[in-house]
């Protein structure tokens, strides 16, 4: 899984960042694009981009802020013009399917793709056989949710050497012991997938949060992730007026990061007062003082996500 960050600054776009879009591209076999957020002008991003809108499967909304979600609508229409025929998802907070479907019918926009909007209030909302998504309400001047993204254990890998014994080929029954089944051998022998597989490979977590200031539910989201994307909105000199419009610092993006014992933290979300990234350093000094794996996001970075052990090992 990789990431990519089609826009970082918070409230308005700037000359040298876009407003809040994350792309979360699953490779190997799902070959799947799913965002979170859509700030105006996340597909002009998309086009400077190695993201597919025809490989998009979900949009996770955090809230309904206007640089999060003003770019929904034309992205929706502009989708089906870019080979996107597949079904596609939005989850988002109450309200979303009404701003989306007002929007849509007084445009008179047409897709020619199977659209389903699911509004909720946190909880389970999608599981199968690959990934459990979950989220949470976070405190905000309106509700915004944080996401957890859990990628199942895989099967570990095939012995060779342990299937050599059995005597077995590449093959058809090479993917049936993948799976999860026991297969019979020509002399009866029974060949459990637990006798040829290596450990479980653990799934990787992503946490990707909301606009927020410090709360309970951070934590539960964010335990043991392998990496946090939390705002940073003002650096802690500005504390008093990140508590006043429900936003947080860096030092208080590290400090959560610290507290859930993640891999990484990756901070996005900045104030127009910080201009470029020259300005944006001591944000990233600050949070390094209080948990030393710690990063800027940068736009039209892509960001491999990997295993970590844990945030205090790093």
């Amino acid at each position: 899984m990789e990431l990519y960050f089609l826009g970082t600054n918070a409230g308005v776009p700037t000359l040298q960042r876009n407003v809040t879009s994350i792309g979360l591209r699953m490779l190997d076999e799902r070959r799947a694009l799913w965002l979170f957020d859509c700030g105006e002008g996340t597909q002009h991003q998309i086009l400077s981009s190695p993201l597919k809108l025809s490989k998009l499967e979900k949009i996770f909304i955090t809230h309904l802020h206007g640089d999060h979600v003003f770019g929904l609508p034309g992205l929706l229409s502009s989708r089906a013009y870019q080979g996107g025929t597949t079904p596609l998802t939005v989850y988002g907070p109450p309200g979303t399917e009404r701003m989306v479907t007002t929007v849509m019918e007084l445009s008179q926009s047409r897709i020619n793709y199977e659209l389903k909007i699911v509004e909720h209030t946190g909880g389970l909302l999608f599981e199968d056989e690959s990934f459990i998504v979950e989220s949470a309400l976070l405190e905000h001047r309106i509700d915004s949710y944080g996401y957890r993204i859990t990628e199942k254990d895989r099967p570990g890998s095939l012995d060779q050497v342990k299937l050599a014994e059995y005597g077995l080929k590449p093959g058809p029954l090479f993917g049936r012991l993948k799976r999860g089944e026991t297969i019979t051998l020509d002399d009866g022998r029974a060949v459990r997938p637990e006798d040829v597989l290596g450990a479980p490979k653990r799934g990787k977590v992503i946490t990707i949060l909301g606009d927020t200031r410090p709360c309970a539910n951070v934590l539960p989201l964010a335990k043991h992730a392998d990496v946090l994307v939390h705002e940073a909105t003002f650096m802690d000199d500005l504390a008093d007026t990140a508590h006043e419009y429900y936003h947080s610092t860096a030092k208080q993006a590290a400090e959560a990061a610290r507290a859930a014992d993640v891999g990484e933290l990756i901070m996005t979300h900045f104030s127009s007062r910080y201009k470029d990234e020259e300005q944006l350093q001591p944000l990233l000094e600050e949070a390094k003082a209080v948990f030393p794996n710690s990063r800027l996001a940068n736009e039209h970075q892509l960001i491999p996500v990997i295993h970590h052990q844990n945030g205090s090992q790093l």
